[in-house]
């Protein structure tokens, strides 16, 4: 069938795995709203282990702190199926609600304010990191702006949300390394400072393309 212009692209889609999971879920009293603040639920904890884990909060073991950058990496991953399973239960599922536009973006801005916020903390830069979060929800302000005004809704990067995900996930799992030999790196800082880059990059991007577009019709 064909996507609708405002879902998100996603590879694992297609796979024969995420749908059998997806019709079992069809297949019980779970709705996709709840899936969807299921991964609102997956990404405040991801924040959480991330604050954790953070040196100012008192002294820690190596290897707790490790463990607390594993968890943080594990919930957003379960963040992010969240994220694939919702729309699939909605749409290929047949179980979509009136209120499911909501519940589809009002989670994952939550999420990726919260989970970046705490990965500033746990880099030991917290405001970086709030400035991060803030840079994620204005991308997807940006996206569902146009939207909005009639446009399908752009996805493109650099640093849409599966990138800023893939490369904090990646710096949460050097980090956890630089815990466990004692390195003084500043992975998650520099993932940070990347991933700002990135996203006001992708922010002016898509605000051109818009614009473009919107000249044209």
């Amino acid at each position: 069938m064909n996507e609708p212009d405002s879902r998100r692209p996603i590879a694992a889609r297609n796979t024969g795995w995420a749908d059998k999971i997806a019709r079992w879920l069809a297949s019980t009293g779970i709705t996709p709203n709840q899936i969807s603040f299921a991964s609102m639920v997956f990404g405040v904890l991801a924040a959480g282990l991330f604050f954790l884990s953070a040196d100012q909060f008192g002294e820690r073991s190596v290897w707790a702190q490790a463990g607390l950058l594993v968890g943080a990496i594990l919930t957003i991953q379960m963040r992010l199926l969240c994220n694939l399973f919702d729309g699939m239960v909605a749409v290929e599922g047949g179980k979509g609600a009136k209120d499911g536009p909501f519940w589809n973006e009002f989670p994952d801005r939550v999420s990726d304010l919260a989970i970046f916020a705490g990965a500033g903390y746990a880099a030991g830069y917290p405001e970086l990191g709030w400035a991060v979060g803030g840079l994620a929800v204005m991308a997807a302000y940006v996206r569902e702006l146009g939207h909005a005004v009639g446009l399908d809704a752009d996805f493109i990067g650099p640093m849409a949300k599966q990138h800023r995900m893939a490369f904090l996930c990646l710096g949460a799992l050097i980090t956890c390394f630089e815990h466990l030999w004692n390195w003084q790196g500043k992975a998650l800082f520099i993932t940070l400072l990347i991933i700002a880059i990135g996203t006001i990059m992708t922010i002016i991007r898509r605000a051109v393309r818009q614009v473009r577009a919107l000249k044209q019709t």
